[in-house]
Order: C-alpha cells, then structure tokens, then sequence
C-alpha cells in the first residue's frame, strides 16, 4: 500500500512538470524593405489639401459597386469623382479607365504629390484608382465588402499591379 501510494506521488509529481502550457515564439517573416518616398509639393497646394480633407473624412464609407456618394457607398472611380467634384468642382471622367486616359502629365513614382491619381490594373488594362496623399499611401474604394481605405503603395497588392499615376491639380 505505501509502493502504491509513493507510485501515486511520483506520477503526479512528474505530470505537473510537464502540465504547464508551452508558448512557441514565432519568428516574424522578414519585413519588406519599404520604399522611401520623397515629399514633392503639390501644384496647387490649397486644392490638394481640400482633396485630401475630404477623402480622408470617406474612410470607411462602405463600397458599392457604381456608387458615388457617401449615403450610397462608392466603387473607386466614384469616389475620386465625388471628391473632386465636391471639392473642386472638377467634373472628371466616370471609369478608372477613361480616368487614366484624362489629360494630364504621367507622374513617375518618385515625383507623386497630394492629390495626383494613381492606378492600377494587369496586362495593360486599368482596373482601379485611387488618390494619392504622400508617404507612398492613398485613399481608395478597394471592392465588396470593404469600404474607403488608405492603403500603402508597397503594400504586395497594390505595389505588384501599380500601373501609373496622373497628375490632375494644377
């Protein structure tokens, strides 16, 4: 009866060394070096403030495909109408495609400023827009189920399909 009970606490005693929870540390993936990104001034400086103003105060307005206004939701070029429209009363072209056909200068990445148009698409073809705001971010409507967003132009997405940018305030 002792064997047993001396058995008993030995058993126990080594089942509560192992017990205990384990944390596993996981070592982050290495950081994409991100790109730095000059400040250039804008053209217009009072206009791209009012740009970017108001489209910072769409973030997190919902998407809606074909929308273009903040009750209804927005779809990318919507919302760059909208803006510019509100704020400028710029009317633009409707499609990020017809947009990135607009007049108005081809801006190398290094030279964007406030409030320039940057797209993206695959295989040549625009398929989405959104405004610059400096520091290689911008704000756009991004697709279904999500809503306005600012977003980083070396983000993976964003960096592997850019595809240019034009420089609308003058």
């Amino acid at each position: 009866m002792l064997a047993a009970a001396l058995a008993l606490a030995l058993c126990g005693l080594l089942a509560a060394c192992g017990g205990g929870k384990q944390t596993v540390r996981r070592t982050p993936p290495p950081a994409q070096p991100t790109r730095v990104w000059p400040h250039v001034d804008p053209d217009n400086p009072e206009a791209a403030n009012a740009v970017l103003m108001r489209a910072f105060s769409l973030v997190g307005t919902p998407y809606r495909y074909g929308g273009n206004t903040p009750e209804g939701g927005f779809d990318c070029s919507g919302l760059v109408n909208y803006v510019y429209r509100d704020m400028l009363a710029l009317n633009l072209p409707r499609t990020s495609r017809d947009l990135a056909g607009y007049q108005g200068p081809r801006i190398d990445p290094l030279r964007l400023a406030a409030g320039d148009l940057v797209f993206f698409g695959s295989s040549g073809s625009v398929s989405h827009v959104g405004i610059y705001v400096g520091e290689g971010r911008f704000v756009h409507a991004p697709s279904s189920g999500g809503t306005v967003r600012l977003d980083r132009l070396d983000g993976p997405y964003w960096r592997d399909h850019y595809s240019g940018a034009k420089r609308i305030l003058r």
